[in-house]
């Protein structure tokens, strides 16, 4: 346990961050995955703007220290691929 006061507001303000950073990564999973779902059920379409939707929240995350930029730029890459190889 800390005792001196500034690790005890060290200890508050990172439960806080915690908190704050779990959303932001639950938001990003979200849009994520209704990408994926776009991508599984085959219209290219609502792939497109699934993707769209998704990308800068992805670069918020990186921008914010969520994922890692390069991280975020890979996921974007292989996501678009992907939709560029269902054609149409």
């Amino acid at each position: 346990m800390a005792h001196h006061a500034s690790a005890k507001k060290r200890i508050r303000q990172i439960e806080r961050r915690t908190e704050i950073n779990g959303m932001r990564m639950s938001r990003i999973r979200t849009f994520l995955r209704k990408v994926e779902d776009a991508i599984a059920s085959g219209d290219q379409d609502s792939a497109r703007v699934a993707f769209r939707a998704a990308q800068p929240e992805l670069m918020r995350g990186a921008k914010r220290g969520l994922i890692h930029r390069n991280t975020v730029a890979r996921r974007l890459s292989r996501m678009s691929a992907r939709i560029k190889a269902m054609g149409g």
